[in-house]
């Protein structure tokens, strides 16, 4: 097993956030390591299929994709991984805070609209509720316009909700699209502007696991 193996879940109240986009920018974003993402929506399976175009086309580095009916089946799988990426269902209550349980880190994606941002919220809730700790929890906004208002009304409204809201954000993108369709994730797009918007997104999803490892290790140690 890795010597210190971490959990990214990736969850979403609704369909259309974003949340496979932000699950396969979390993976790309883990250079030099061995990771799984592990494609709990098994109707969709929209990071198999993205994995396997990105074999296809030999993009470097691979990364693994497979979907996983149940979440106790993928952590298992992954257990000899570095990293493992739980890309969850919409709507799975159940599955989802299985995931959260699971995880290091947690990221609920969101647009910038009111229909988005307060199923974002009531997911993140709904989780702390159950026992999650709150500093595990974070936002991201996808899917965003090129107006820094909205942007700041959108982080405005995520922070006083109580939750850490990522550096970075996801615009509205014909390349992003066009990365997708590639094989690609959205930092390897032949736009550099566009990659390092992804990127700064990406990175502390992927430090904030490893740190919330860190706290883990620390705390059975004392």
């Amino acid at each position: 097993m890795a010597s210190m193996q971490y959990v990214i879940g990736v969850v979403a109240q609704k369909g259309g956030t974003g949340k496979s986009t932000l699950a396969r920018l979390a993976a790309r974003a883990q250079l030099g390591l061995d990771v799984l993402i592990a494609d709990l929506d098994t109707q969709q399976t929209t990071c198999t299929d993205w994995a396997a175009d990105r074999a296809k086309a030999g993009i470097e580095p691979r990364i693994d994709a497979e979907p996983f009916p149940y979440v106790r089946r993928a952590l298992k799988k992954g257990r000899d991984r570095d990293a493992i990426v739980l890309d969850g269902r919409p709507h799975a209550s159940d599955q989802t805070t299985e995931i959260a349980r699971a995880a290091h880190e947690i990221v609920i994606p969101t647009g910038q609209t009111l229909d988005d941002l307060r199923p974002a919220v009531a997911l993140a809730h709904d989780l702390a509720d159950a026992g999650i700790k709150p500093r595990l929890i974070s936002c991201a906004a996808l899917k965003t316009t090129r107006s820094v208002a909205e942007l700041t009304v959108t982080r405005t409204y995520l922070a006083e909700a109580g939750y850490t809201v990522l550096d970075g954000d996801i615009p509205l993108s014909t390349a992003y699209g066009i990365a997708h369709d590639a094989g690609r994730a959205l930092s390897a797009t032949p736009y550099p502007t566009l990659n390092q918007r992804a990127e700064l997104l990406a990175r502390p999803i992927v430090d904030r696991a490893r740190a919330a490892v860190a706290h883990e290790r620390a705390a059975a140690a004392r």
